[in-house]
């Protein structure tokens, strides 16, 4: 049987790219994070409410602020290296920074979109590793506090020493394709005119293929054969990986979740490439989502 995918290329993934070496070596080492905590290159991109603060104009950078900028009971993560200079982040108050260094504070995805290249991934680094450590300051094993370990990747519990690390969870996002058609859907929520690839969660005890498959046929009522992995994305609201895939259906009648979704359509490719460009009848997502890689890799391809 013919591979309908065989010999795809990956279109540019957002939120991907990052220029910092994570050094993990570094992590497990408490005199290392001291010694580059007190380096007079290290910066610190604060989250305010997990939101990151960036510069003002065009085009936008993060503000990465001094360690004297940051509140020394403020929790904070290693990031990784910049070449040799150290990257951190911190939950905390960003109004010094607007008023002292002319910052903005940022929605995170707005702030993916503004910078689109590998630095949206720093910030979804920090606002996933914050955002976990505000949701687990007590143990689930006993209840007891926990405290931050491993320079951010781990916290611990003070009465049992249970350790608790961050988790990811991952999110299946797929285009079935069949013939010159791929099928796209609204979820009620979405704005007016707006189209995107279905997905769902992996549930426990699941492949990828079989969350697929599954997420497809509940969703929409569309059964499929073979299933195609493209790419992957950190999406960092909160702590998601997104998994593109594109899936042979085996038929064209959908039978709708109203639950779920709003609408779902079959497109052609001319239908996808307006769309994309924004001259279409209905709204693509944008350049950082991995819904827009899927879609704009089905019409290259």
């Amino acid at each position: 049987m013919t591979d309908p995918f065989a010999g795809w290329s990956v279109p540019p993934v957002g939120i991907t790219g990052s220029p910092l070496d994570r050094a993990d070596h570094l992590r497990r080492d408490p005199g290392a994070m001291v010694a580059l905590r007190s380096r007079p290159d290290a910066r610190w991109l604060v989250l305010d409410e997990l939101k990151p603060v960036l510069t003002q104009g065009d085009p936008a950078n993060i503000l990465w602020a001094y360690r004297s900028d940051v509140p020394h009971d403020a929790v904070s993560v290693f990031l990784g290296l910049d070449g040799e200079a150290p990257r951190f982040a911190a939950a905390a108050s960003g109004a010094d920074l607007v008023a002292d260094f002319g910052g903005r504070i940022v929605d995170a995805r707005a702030a993916a979109s503004l910078l689109g290249d590998g630095r949206a991934e720093i910030i979804a680094q920090a606002r996933s590793l914050l955002d976990w450590h505000a949701r687990h300051k007590f143990c689930a094993v006993c209840g007891g506090q926990t405290v931050l370990n491993k320079a951010g990747y781990a916290r611990t519990c003070q009465a049992c020493s249970a350790e608790h690390f961050p988790r990811t969870d991952p999110v299946v996002i797929m285009l079935a394709v069949k013939g010159d058609h791929a099928l796209v859907g609204r979820q009620p929520g979405f704005p007016k005119r707006f189209y995107s690839a279905l997905a769902g969660f992996v549930e426990p005890g699941e492949s990828l293929e079989e969350a697929v498959a599954r997420e497809l046929h509940e969703e929409a009522g569309i059964r499929v054969n073979r299933v195609r992995y493209l790419a992957s994305q950190p999406w960092p609201f909160p702590s998601s990986l997104m998994i593109a895939a594109f899936a042979e259906a085996t038929g064209f009648e959908i039978t709708l979740d109203d639950d779920e979704l709003e609408e779902a359509r079959w497109v052609t490719k001319d239908e996808v490439r307006a769309a994309l460009t924004g001259t279409g009848e209905w709204f693509a997502p944008p350049p950082m989502a991995i819904a827009h890689t899927l879609l704009k890799a089905w019409v290259e391809n």
